[in-house]
């Protein structure tokens, strides 16, 4: 019984194979012949009928009889360089491609990719499905007669964003680049930052039919190898058609798929993906988005901003105790103001206790309720302000809060206390972007668990959140280090931000090969006085 079971399996898989096979999920290698005709209907069936796929069947030279294709896809490479610089040479400037055709076709593709064409990048191939892989992302092939190889040339040219200001990580100071959905304009953004022969971009395809292409970004010498062979078992188990985004990537790679907690980064910014790369990390490039990941990504980053580098120490400290402030507010403010006058109104000062009592006097709902349907009502107007066209989304939401918050006071809905409450919570969530996602889940949680069981409740969710955040890991690196496992000289880029001539070595937590990050002693000192020069003397 149990070999029927194994044989109908077995067949069951073989079946499956077969039918990937006939959609086109595996292609074996086939290698392009010397008959050009043969070539081209291969293409032309693996192409399809798509009025996009050009063909250009041409002669070489006007003194040779030997026929030539060119196959692009049109719209994805630069006419101007197909026209000048591959179909001009071709057919009008050959002086001597009759006698060399004549004598050895085996040759004339050599004497093409170094005599004729005036391009950059020219590889010479013999698989037919690589030459359909790489029409496809933008290059130009080249076939001959009697040759049964083909020229592949690099020529992309499709329509591009500009280089524009980051749209949602503002800094006052620095730099004003933003990555674009170009793969090749990002790493140039970060090769220009970067100007060190050990910056690697490893290139890979991800997706069964999207076929993108895709770059890993370290620094060899600095980020550990145990990191980039991490990152590339990760993303080779990926097996789905598309990848459109950065995003999808993220939720195949992350450590914790069912935390609330991100466990992978993500920047559109080439100065802060550049500094997480100098510390020991790697970063993920995928052409068509204009978002970065980092890995690993540790939970302190997210209270960390560009500005907080090119400010004062003093200063830009105190600014992260502000985001750590409203981050702590926007998850438990609610929570606590629930169970306060649900359960523990003794803790009110009188006076704030009689305004609160007098406040809340004929109103029709539980405090509990109250509160929730006022955040369930600000994530509507977040929402709506997000999804709706820019010139109405912003007045919509400021309208909205406004009038729908007044008139719920009005008459007699909610009372005045809860709007100040939520307002203060609303603005607080928004300092701390890259959690804002989790603090709304959390911040519905500690509210029930304030009207259920007020201080007590918030206190078991605390401890619930604390103890999974220590049970966290990103790419097998502790997501609280380096609070713990405590690492003292870790500590002058958590909650301070110690003066950038102190953080003389990089992240422990992320166990680089090179730990020393510059010299040690450079703190700035003022120049001895003439006296003190002529007593050292």
């Amino acid at each position: 019984m149990s070999g029927f079971l194994f044989k109908k399996l077995h067949f069951k898989r073989m079946s499956k194979d077969i039918h990937k096979k006939a959609a086109g999920h595996f292609n074996s290698a086939v290698s392009l012949s010397k008959n050009l005709e043969e070539n081209l209907k291969i293409l032309r069936e693996a192409l399809g009928s798509s009025n996009d796929v050009i063909i250009r069947e041409i002669k070489i030279s006007p003194h040779s009889n030997v026929d030539a294709a060119v196959i692009y896809i049109d719209g994805l490479v630069d006419r101007n360089l197909l026209n000048h610089d591959i179909l001009q040479p071709l057919m009008f400037n050959l002086q001597m491609i009759k006698d060399n055709a004549s004598h050895n076709h085996t040759s004339l593709i050599d004497y093409i990719k170094s005599s004729v064409l005036n391009v950059g990048q020219i590889t010479v191939v013999q698989d037919i499905d690589r030459v359909i892989a790489q029409v496809l992302t933008g290059h130009i092939a080249i076939l001959a007669e009697g040759v049964s190889r083909a020229l592949l040339i690099d020529a992309k040219g499709w329509e591009t964003r500009r280089i524009e200001e980051p749209k949602n990580e503002l800094s006052v100071r620095g730099s004003k680049e933003s990555f674009t959905e170009t793969l090749r304009t990002n790493t140039a953004l970060l090769r220009r930052k970067i100007r060190d022969p050990h910056l690697t971009f490893q290139s890979l395809q991800i997706g069964e039919r999207s076929k993108t292409d895709l770059s890993i970004v370290y620094i060899k010498g600095i980020t550990p190898e145990n990191l980039i062979e991490e990152i590339n078992q990760r993303l080779q188990r990926i097996d789905t058609d598309t990848i459109l985004d950065v995003s999808y990537i993220e939720q195949f790679i992350e450590d914790s798929p069912n935390s609330l907690f991100p466990t992978v980064g993500s920047s559109e910014r080439p100065d802060v993906v550049v500094a997480r790369i100098l510390e020991g990390r790697a970063a993920i490039l995928l052409d068509g988005s204009p978002m970065a990941l980092v890995v690993p990504f540790l939970f302190i980053e997210g209270f960390q901003n560009p500005d907080d580098y090119y400010a004062r120490p003093f200063f830009a400290t105190l600014v992260r105790w502000i985001r750590l402030l409203g981050y702590l507010l926007s998850i438990y403010l609610p929570g606590i103001f629930v169970s306060l006058k649900t359960f523990h109104p003794e803790l009110f000062p009188t006076q704030l206790l009689i305004s609160v009592a007098a406040a809340r006097e004929g109103l029709p709902l539980p405090v509990v309720l109250e509160a929730l349907l006022m955040l369930l009502l600000f994530e509507i107007l977040r929402e709506a302000g997000l999804r709706m066209p820019r010139s109405l989304g912003q007045a919509v939401s400021i309208v909205g809060a406004l009038v729908i918050g007044q008139a719920a006071v009005s008459a007699g809905l909610v009372g005045a206390p809860m709007v100040i409450v939520i307002a203060t919570t609303a603005i607080a969530s928004f300092l701390v972007i890259p959690y804002a996602d989790s603090g709304t889940l959390y911040r519905f949680i500690m509210t029930v668990a304030g009207g259920l069981l007020g201080l007590f409740g918030i206190v078991l969710v605390s401890l619930e959140m604390l103890s999974h955040l220590a049970s966290l890991r990103s790419l097998g690196v502790a997501y609280l280090s380096p609070v713990t496992p405590l690492n003292i000289r870790g500590l002058r880029d958590t909650f301070i931000r110690a003066p950038l001539w102190a953080m003389d070595s990089r992240p422990a937590s992320l166990d680089s090969p090179d730990t020393k990050r510059q010299s040690s002693g450079q703190m700035p000192r003022p120049p001895k006085s003439s006296s003190q020069q002529g007593d050292t003397q």
